[in-house]
């Protein structure tokens, strides 16, 4: 492991994201733990807090392609996927690709989207493969999907089902900055965009050198058991109708990883777990009805859950 490279090319690329992106330092250290963890994001948030700048800006720093869908109503899983046509003059059927083949999606307003077009993430987001007309496509070493959706808006969505929910390693939230901080946001863009003058700070070897340095990170036996207790309390949890599966221990686990790696460390720490425990726990919970309009929400139940499993010494 070249930890020295690594962490090099994780501080260039967090320091490009905040260039652009203000006043959101927690969100851009998790967001970048999800990629270098081999994850994928949530982005829920209100609209105007830079969502979709954000998904740019990550593509632009490191060089690689980019591809944004508009999720609507009335599009198609071929829309997403790509389809077969038949090329007459040859007389044999040619694959042409859709956008899910690149290397950094930008899923916008993905709760617009019928469930059947929603379903069409699901294998690319689980296994990195794309099943079509009986052949399977497999995506490159770098596949991050980014994801948003307003919050509180519901009309025309259809929410997203709890499968769909589980294959994001972290659901984050922007939220508003300060006034000081958006001030300098608007003075930014005086003349245009700082988006355009926006150069790559690394190539995509060096961020999967960094993707291969998160996975010798060492954890040992006793975080990685504390990581799956506070998954497997919230299955048992009064109120949760359907608690978190292994697929939120394990996500848990990586990007506890890269955090470590972000902060020089060659070695997982409770606080690593304890700092991503609510953005991966959280968006995979089903509460109950009486519980979810009785003021309680997702977070709150991880928090009890923090506070009521043993840390490790």
């Amino acid at each position: 492991m070249n930890l020295p490279q690594a962490l090099d090319a994780y501080q260039r690329l967090y320091k490009s994201l905040g260039s652009i992106v203000y006043g959101q330092d927690t969100a851009l250290r998790h967001l970048l733990a999800a990629l270098a963890a081999g994850g994928h994001i949530l982005l829920e948030d209100f609209p105007g807090t830079g969502k979709t700048t954000l998904a740019k800006a990550l593509a632009a720093s490191i060089g690689v392609d980019f591809k944004r869908v508009q999720f609507t109503p009335d599009l198609l899983p071929t829309d997403i996927l790509g389809m077969s046509v038949y090329d007459q003059r040859m007389q044999t059927f040619e694959f042409r690709p859709g956008p899910i083949f690149t290397n950094i999606l930008l899923a916008d307003e993905i709760n617009r989207a019928s469930p059947r077009t929603q379903s069409a993430l699901l294998e690319v987001m689980g296994e990195s493969q794309v099943s079509l007309d009986g052949k399977l496509h497999q995506m490159g070493p770098l596949f991050f999907v980014v994801a948003t959706q307003n919050p509180i808006e519901f009309r025309g969505t259809y929410p997203l089902p709890e499968a769909q929910m589980d294959r994001f390693a972290l659901r984050l939230s922007l939220g508003y900055t300060d006034a000081d901080t958006e001030a300098a946001m608007i003075g930014a863009q005086h003349s245009q965009h700082p988006l355009t003058n926006l150069r790559p700070c690394i190539d995509l070897a060096q961020l999967l050198t960094l993707k291969e340095a998160v996975q010798h990170i060492y954890i040992k036996p006793e975080l990685t058991r504390y990581a799956v207790d506070l998954v497997r309390a919230t299955r048992t949890r009064p109120g949760v109708q359907l608690g978190a599966g292994p697929r939120a221990s394990i996500a848990l686990v990586k990007t506890a990883k890269a955090l470590a790696l972000f902060d020089g460390m060659e070695f997982v720490t409770p606080e690593h777990i304890r700092e991503l425990a609510s953005a991966v726990i959280a968006h995979r919970l089903v509460l109950t009805t009486q519980v979810k309009y009785g003021g309680t929400n997702a977070e709150a139940i991880v928090a009890l859950c923090l506070n009521e499993i043993r840390v490790p010494a």
